[in-house]
C-alpha cells in the first residue's frame, strides 16, 4: 500500500455506496478509528513482553527487538488509508439508525 500513498479516492464511488459523501467519510472513519484501537492494542502486547521488571534507560535503549517491531508499526499503511480501501471493496458493514440507506 505505501506505493500508492497519494493517489487519488474515487468520490462518486463513496458517494454510491454511502448514499452520499459525507456519511461514506463518516463510517470510514469510524472504521479507522477500531483498526486504530486494534494496532495500539496489539502493538502494546508486543511492547509488554519487552518491560522490564526494573526502569533501566540504558536496556531499553538498546533492544534492537523492541525497536524492530516498533518499525514494523511504522510502516504499515495507515489506519485512514485501509479503512478507505476496505470501503471501497465493501468489506465494512455499517448500518445507518436512522434508516435512510
Amino acid at each position: 500500500m505505501r506505493d500508492n500513498d497519494f493517489l487519488p479516492v474515487d468520490t462518486l464511488r463513496l458517494n454510491d455506496l454511502g448514499g452520499n459523501i459525507y456519511r461514506s467519510i463518516i463510517v470510514s472513519g469510524k472504521r479507522a478509528n477500531q483498526i486504530t484501537l486494534e494496532v495500539k492494542d496489539e502493538l502494546t502486547q508486543k511492547l509488554a513482553e519487552f518491560a522490564p521488571a526494573y526502569d533501566n534507560l540504558e536496556e531499553v535503549m538498546e533492544n534492537k527487538e523492541q525497536i524492530e517491531i516498533s518499525r514494523f508499526y511504522e510502516r504499515k499503511p495507515k489506519p485512514t488509508q485501509i479503512a478507505l480501501e476496505e470501503f471501497l471493496e465493501e468489506n465494512v458493514y455499517w448500518k445507518d439508525p436512522n434508516g435512510d440507506v
